[in-house]
């Protein structure tokens, strides 16, 4: 019994993290600019984000951003803010060599924060999590926030390992658009443009 829950703890996990959203586009917009190690970095970054989520839907702040609609919309703002400076500086690319630059400039400790930071001042996750896990927590467990804690690092490790191979393989494209700055200025641009849209539809979303 206990192996079938976790077979569909897995299963339904995969499906959620599969589904494209900003984090993918994140990874993805990295990986290909900046090449795959990038990718992978900003990987590792939303699945320690996801670690920070853990602990805090352990803790119940899924249930107090439920019930405060100020301090959900605070942080709705915060993480909205932040979606749209990432892609306000991917859309001020004006040409190949500013790219260029710009790309060998970002340290792997920028692209990790990057990743940890986009998935943090979401406050959707935090609820997702406190919603979600929840329900594969056995009845009647003797450390209920201990198995909390164990879900949640097992979707984040999950979260890795689906999307470190999407930036490693999003990042072998780098050399073709290294050989095509054209290319490069406009995906910059096109991926800019989605975050930004991005970080408008989370300002816009209403408290679940």
């Amino acid at each position: 019994m206990i192996e079938a829950a976790w077979l569909l703890f897995v299963a339904t996990s995969l499906l959620v993290i599969a589904t494209p959203g900003q984090d993918m586009i994140l990874v993805m917009s990295r990986s290909v600019a900046l090449g795959p190690a990038a990718g992978v970095v900003t990987a590792a970054g939303v699945s320690i984000g996801l670690v920070g989520h853990t602990i805090l839907a352990a803790l119940g702040l899924g249930a107090i951003l439920r019930a405060s609609e100020m301090l959900f919309t605070g942080l709705k703002l915060a993480g909205a803010a932040y979606l749209v400076w990432l892609g306000i500086g991917l859309l001020r690319t004006r040409g190949a060599e500013i790219a260029l630059r710009g790309s060998s400039a970002r340290s792997s400790v920028r692209l990790f924060a990057d990743g940890a930071l986009s998935n943090l001042s979401n406050p959707k996750i935090a609820i997702f999590y406190f919603a979600f896990l929840p329900q594969f927590v056995p009845a009647g467990a003797a450390h209920p926030t201990l198995s909390m804690l164990a879900l949640g690092l097992v979707f984040a490790g999950l979260t890795f390992l689906v999307k470190a191979p999407v930036g490693l393989f999003a990042g072998l494209l780098s050399g073709w658009l290294r050989a095509r700055p054209w290319a490069l200025v406009w995906l910059h641009r096109a991926s800019g443009a989605v975050l930004v849209g991005l970080g408008v539809r989370l300002a816009m979303e209403p408290r679940p």
